[in-house]
């Protein structure tokens, strides 16, 4: 991966070229990440030259996706973890109650219409330690029951692969190519739908590791109008990732 820009107006375009050795001689796909990132896919041997005017050509469209994510960023704001406010699970809102005891056992618990926190200390690093405890332990289940579920109709899929959590900051899922999954555990907190179309996305790259054409296809067979179901994760990022 390499960095490069061209000017718009006064300000630049910045992205990061990937260099797909599947890709196609004739494409070059241009994708733009929730948090507003630019990034270019390009066939092997493409000239810098053709890559930038791509980004040229489509430079308005950019810029525009670009201002989204970053309004949206703008908007959002820090937790403070304290009784009150709104955290995320399956798609839900609950409120978060915390409860602070001298001899209090660290945990959360859902209880109806809130995530209750149980801790020493209203401390805000300790509740948002076990709170995050709690979203790591909810997703290994979750995803565990899930990725059966998404992975039984495909073909390619003989066993389930082998699956961690890891906290990114930005991104939902990964494949290695040794096939282990590797997922973020703040995914839980969106709708099922979301987490559902991250792990097909993932288990297609046992197919297809890259995004090629092929790739693409495969997800459109498997999920008919994913792209609506990215965008609806994509929109929700920044309230998911924050922490």
């Amino acid at each position: 991966m390499s960095q490069h820009s061209v000017p718009y107006g006064d300000d630049r375009i910045r992205f990061t070229l990937r260099e797909q050795p599947q890709r196609p001689p004739h494409r070059i796909a241009i994708h733009v990440e929730p948090d507003g990132r630019v990034l270019v896919d390009a066939p092997p041997g493409a000239s810098i030259e053709r890559v930038r005017n791509a980004v040229t050509k489509r430079a308005r469209w950019i810029s525009g996706i670009v201002e989204t994510a970053k309004s949206r960023q703008a908007h959002v704001l820090a937790r403070e973890y304290v009784s009150g406010e709104s955290v995320l699970y399956l798609g839900r809102r609950y409120r978060l109650k915390v409860l602070a005891a001298r001899d209090a056992v660290p945990e959360a618990t859902l209880r109806g219409h809130f995530v209750e926190v149980r801790v020493e200390t209203r401390d805000p690093l300790a509740v948002r330690k076990v709170l995050e405890a709690w979203y790591r332990e909810r997703s290994t289940t979750v995803f565990a029951q899930r990725l059966a579920v998404v992975a039984a109709p495909l073909r390619w899929v003989r066993q389930l692969p082998p699956t961690r959590m890891q906290t990114m900051a930005r991104q939902w899922g990964s494949c290695s190519p040794a096939g282990r999954i590797t997922l973020n555990p703040a995914l839980v907190k969106a709708p099922r739908e979301c987490i559902d179309y991250v792990l097909l996305h993932e288990l297609c790259h046992l197919k297809h590791h890259n995004h090629s054409p092929k790739f693409y296809r495969t997800l459109d067979q498997q999920m008919p109008g994913w792209h609506h179901i990215k965008e609806r994760l994509d929109s929700l990022s920044e309230q998911l990732l924050i922490r």
